[in-house]
């Protein structure tokens, strides 16, 4: 792995965190993108800004978005594997019996699905040319129909724009993951989970690892990965 070259959305906290730990004791370098450049900076201070680039980006901002690739590529000389991992999570009633005020919905919903197919824009073309791997954080609340469930929604299209990229990316040598996680004892926890089984973020970044470790004629669709003890 040593000098392969990935970017992480979301990188300032939870499994983007998580993930560049990990990819960077494997031997990446990383370009570690967060609307707060000032998070990144204790990330970036423990690899070494040789090997660490903190970039400010909105997902949802595409002429930002485009920037930070370019600058990537500039600083590092190519891109190798992408982690679209930015995301975020509001209650939602649709029926109006608490929750986020409707407006609050947008930015999930711009982050979670337009961030997600801005970020696969962005940066598709370069993973093309390096024949590398794109990796896409869904959810397991994207498997299942839930309750008044937004986010459920947005992960539903996650997983559903990750398949309709690999079929794109057919023939291209472009390979194309999406992690499914169950619980993960993040900010992003829903209200009333307090007491249930969860992940650890750490434990989802060696997923991601695995997937980006495995030899070019190996693509790795889909991982699902639960806590002990959760059953949807």
């Amino acid at each position: 792995m040593n000098d392969r070259v990935l970017l992480i959305t979301g990188a300032s906290r939870g499994l983007g965190e998580a993930t560049a730990r990990r990819a960077a004791a494997a031997g990446f370098r990383l370009a570690l993108l967060s609307r707060d450049r000032e998070a990144l900076l204790p990330l970036v201070a423990e690899f070494g800004e040789d090997r660490a680039l903190a970039l400010a980006v909105d997902v949802t901002d595409w002429e930002s978005l485009s920037a930070a690739v370019e600058t990537t590529k500039k600083t590092f000389g190519g891109l190798d594997a992408v982690f679209a991992n930015a995301g975020q999570s509001v209650v939602v009633s649709f029926f109006g019996d608490g929750g986020a005020d409707p407006e609050q919905w947008r930015d999930m919903v711009l982050t979670n699905v337009y961030g997600t197919a801005l970020t696969a824009r962005a940066t598709l073309p370069s993973l093309a040319e390096s024949k590398g791997h794109l990796v896409l954080t869904g959810s397991v609340a994207g498997r299942y129909h839930r309750p008044g469930n937004l986010y459920s929604a947005t992960k539903w299209a996650v997983t559903g724009l990750a398949g309709s990229i690999r079929e794109e990316a057919v023939g291209t040598g472009v390979r194309v993951t999406v992690v499914q996680p169950g619980l993960v004892e993040t900010s992003m926890i829903p209200e009333g989970s307090e007491s249930k089984p969860k992940l650890e973020p750490d434990d989802i970044a060696r997923a991601v690892l695995y997937a980006l470790e495995q030899p070019p004629s190996v693509d790795v669709n889909e991982i699902v990965v639960r806590p002990t003890g959760q059953i949807r």
